[in-house]
């Protein structure tokens, strides 16, 4: 769970957990715990997917890029709801998706989704690691005129202090988080805001060819799925809300879910925006082909010291607020693993984990590989089978969920769960 101490938590009994949570179980006024962790959920969804997201979706065109700016807050929302119902839907209160998973398809079936579920989080958090590396061995190069320091040091600190505040306790992290993201979000309003004078009028006839038009909405799905994707830390944020509010968990969660939506849409599509509106579709096309960020590509073509200058600190943020949050969530899943396959006790667990998942990290980040097709092919389908078809399947199936079914978001949320899976599986192997 998200709970840093899980070892400790995991060993408090039924009655100790409802108990605490009576302490603010006030669900109609807001606190700074909600506060606390709309901001986490936020840097978890704002990763470095957002450097490329105009240049994704703005590619094709105004309107596609109309259309998806409207069903992105719906999906966000109404898809990590039923995540994260999913996960509260279990008779244990301190069950994490593992656990949930298991108790409601079984021993066997379980284990398939929770181990597809660690491995749909898993190569994003090593991607992760490699580009927070890049990332400052390239400011130390490029902007302090420094040589380029030993990439196994490098990667092994900047690791090591990440894994340090995860290590901290859930305070720390959700504290982490709010010194992390609120930067983040100024830098974007302030920068979106700076590009409105290089606004273009934009090309906003209706396309003609509507094949052409229906396939570049298709492939824009998956893309807008996962720009604003915190599903790595929603099992985390569940069983803490569950920790929190107890019974009232369920209404709690869902308000801190659509303000944490709203926020993402808000700061996101307007950077969205300001990007595409700043540049045409041929240069957005020649920064697809370059496969670099859009910063990157507004700083070589405006030639703008500000925006050069913004890059890398908002790819810095952006990464490690995502960290974070992917870490949370892989190391959720394999302490649910490892327990269902050894005899250990939580907290032994919990350190085995944070060994295998600091020392993977590093070696891959000394390694560099480049391993965004493995995330494409493996954990893109995975993580929309996750968060938008299984929830929709369990309302249908499990009867803790039963009061659910029958709602029109269900369907919606099944019918863009399939289409993003499909999408991906023609982008990658046709």
């Amino acid at each position: 769970m998200l709970n840093i101490k899980s070892s400790q938590s995991q060993s408090q009994s039924h009655s100790q957990s409802y108990s605490h949570s009576q302490v603010d179980s006030d669900t109609g006024s807001w606190s700074a715990h909600d506060t606390k962790w709309t901001i986490s959920l936020f840097g978890t969804a704002v990763g470095a997917g957002i450097l490329f997201l105009p240049i994704n979706i703005g590619a094709g065109g105004f309107w596609p890029l109309i259309i998806m700016a409207l069903l992105a807050g719906p999906m966000t929302f109404l898809a990590h709801r039923g995540l994260s119902r999913f996960v509260l839907s279990s008779k244990n209160p301190e069950a994490d998706f593992t656990d949930v998973v298991e108790e409601h398809f079984g021993h066997n079936a379980g284990r398939i989704i929770s181990i597809l579920y660690f491995l749909s989080i898993y190569p994003i958090l090593l991607i992760y690691g490699v580009g927070l590396t890049n990332t400052v061995d390239s400011f130390i190069v490029n902007q302090l005129g420094l040589a380029s320091p030993s990439r196994v040091l490098l990667s092994g600190i900047l690791v090591a202090g990440m894994v340090s505040v995860m290590m901290g306790g859930e305070k720390l992290v959700l504290k982490a988080f709010e010194i992390i993201v609120y930067p983040l979000v100024l830098i974007l309003a302030g920068l979106s805001i700076y590009m409105i004078q290089d606004w273009q009028v934009p090309d906003i006839s209706m396309v003609t060819d509507m094949g052409e038009f229906s396939r570049t909405l298709w492939l824009a799905v998956p893309v807008t799925v996962f720009a604003f994707s915190h599903a790595a830390a929603i099992s985390s944020f569940s069983t803490a809300q569950k920790r929190h509010y107890g019974k009232q968990a369920g209404e709690k969660s869902e308000q801190i879910l659509k303000r944490t939506s709203i926020m993402l849409i808000s700061f996101v599509v307007f950077f969205v925006f300001s990007c595409v509106f700043s540049l045409t579709p041929a240069q957005l096309l020649e920064a697809k082909v370059q496969n670099i960020s859009v910063l990157s590509y507004l700083a070589n073509v405006k030639d703008n010291a500000l925006i050069a200058s913004l890059g890398p600190l908002i790819a810095f943020i952006a990464i490690t607020s995502s960290f974070f949050g992917h870490f949370l969530g892989a190391r959720e899943g394999l302490n649910g693993l490892i327990r269902k396959q050894v005899d250990m006790t939580p907290a032994a667990t919990n350190k085995l984990t944070i060994f295998i998942l600091f020392i993977s990290i590093w070696i891959v980040s000394v390694m560099n590989p480049s391993i965004l097709n493995m995330m494409e092919i493996f954990s893109g389908p995975v993580i929309a089978m996750i968060l938008f078809v299984m929830p929709m399947y369990a309302v249908s199936k499990v009867e803790a969920l039963a009061k659910y079914r029958g709602a029109l978001s269900n369907i919606f949320v099944t019918i863009m769960g399939l289409i993003a899976i499909s999408a991906l599986i023609f982008n990658v192997f046709l």
